[in-house]
């Protein structure tokens, strides 16, 4: 791979993307109608999600993940809401495969070495 082209670089081939959609102009405070669609969505498309309070975290290939997001942007679009914004936050490595459990795993693992 040679950055003397940066335009033919290819995107990363796994991803962990943890985002937030903000529907913008909804009725109400609450946005967990909108929350809910898009877990639809994501359940629909297969990818591995996990929903936390604030936000949702992907794992797949980076074309995967950033489509979806896309998606989830297009669904609440033709279900009414004419403005959003996305938070996103997304790492990738090249030297081993970690997904977002994992991740977690490994805290977990050293806060129950504080507990003994």
């Amino acid at each position: 791979m040679s950055a003397s082209d940066p335009t033919s670089l290819p995107t990363p081939s796994a991803c962990v993307a943890d985002f937030c959609i903000i529907p913008i102009g909804t009725p109400t405070a609450s946005v967990s109608n909108e929350v809910a669609q898009v877990q639809r969505l994501l359940k629909q498309t297969g990818i591995k999600y996990s929903m936390h309070s604030a936000g949702t975290t992907l794992e797949g290939t980076w074309d995967e993940v950033m489509h979806i997001i896309g998606q989830c942007h297009s669904l609440l679009h033709a279900n009414g809401i004419v403005r959003i914004q996305s938070d996103i936050r997304v790492g990738s490595r090249t030297d081993k495969q970690q997904g977002f459990e994992d991740k977690v795993a490994k805290v977990e693992k050293l806060l129950a070495e504080d507990e003994k």
